[in-house]
């Protein structure tokens, strides 16, 4: 049935009671008394601000102020956006929290010197994640929010499915970070050298990755790397900071740092860009599963 006419407030509770019996997950709108009880049953309460009586909007779990339906929209819009967020920068932060705590039980394990000082750690956490997870907390609404289904409640954020990738993300960081220790300590021969290597290309790993941390679908440049001008400059500042630290004299005392050269900064950089053009892959791959399980379409004139 798509339309009920000359309905009583205990038509509309059995209505939505209905409803949600099958599963479904209810909004009912309404501005009257009458409708108060239904409101207070629904899954989302919609009450009229302007229209609506006070017994209402008490019922209600959202008042929309100006009586325009079309924010209903903006706001499952604004709602889908603000959990899109939180999940991203969950994942950025947990992801990079797991590299280093694998970075530093793999050393220990393998009876390597101490890979990172307490304040690289402290560094990490405060400027290379802590910055760009503001960054991604702000992020744009992606304009194809509501061309998803609706996410079922039943959903946790924290899946397997989220776990699988956060921990093969951090395995990435961490694989990269102590092949740059194992090759300084090794060839060079030289512990600090070596802890320089894994504190820079660890740092460079996390800024990158921050822009692929942006979608868990949509590859780095299909998002745009202009959309978001603010992670833009924290990764820009954050990898000037970063320089800073092993050529200004007063931070290399503060963070045991030595002076790095024009290739060893290019040769980190590059292996630090592994673990974003791996995640990156695998966006790829998924878009062409999906292309091709949505076979050939065909055209009628």
């Amino acid at each position: 049935i798509g339309v009920y006419a000359r309905v009583t407030a205990e038509h509309k509770l059995r209505i939505v009671r209905a409803w949600k019996a099958r599963g479904a997950i209810v909004a009912m709108t309404g501005d009257g008394v009458n409708d108060a009880p239904a409101l207070k049953e629904a899954s989302v309460g919609i009450a009229m601000g302007i229209t609506g009586t006070e017994v209402t909007k008490q019922a209600a779990d959202i008042i929309i102020t100006d009586d325009n339906f079309a924010s209903i929209v903006a706001a499952v819009e604004e709602g889908r956006g603000i959990y899109d967020n939180i999940a991203k920068t969950l994942a950025y932060l947990l992801a990079g929290n797991a590299g280093e705590l694998m970075v530093m039980l793999i050393a220990v394990l393998v009876g390597w010197p101490l890979p990172l000082l307490p304040l690289h750690l402290l560094w990490i956490n405060l400027v290379t994640d802590g910055l760009p997870a503001l960054a991604l907390a702000t992020d744009p609404v992606d304009a194809g929010v509501l061309n998803r289904p609706p996410r079922r409640p039943d959903v946790q954020l924290m899946d397997a499915g989220f776990l699988k990738l956060t921990a093969v993300t951090g395995l990435l960081t961490a694989a990269v970070t102590l092949a740059a220790f194992a090759y300084e300590l090794y060839v060079d021969g030289s512990p600090e050298r070596a802890r320089d290597a894994a504190f820079t290309v660890l740092v460079i790993a996390e800024l990158l990755r921050s822009f692929g941390a942006r979608s868990s679908t949509r590859t780095v440049w299909q998002v745009g790397l202009l959309s978001n001008i603010r992670l833009l400059l924290i990764v820009m500042v954050s990898f000037g900071f970063q320089l800073a630290i092993h050529h200004i004299g007063v931070l290399q005392a503060v963070f045991g740092t030595v002076p790095i050269t024009v290739e060893q900064c290019l040769a980190w950089t590059a292996l630090g860009l592994v673990p974003l053009l791996a995640l990156e892959g695998r966006k790829l791959l998924l878009q062409m599963r999906e292309h091709e399980a949505a076979g050939p379409r065909t055209l009628i004139a």
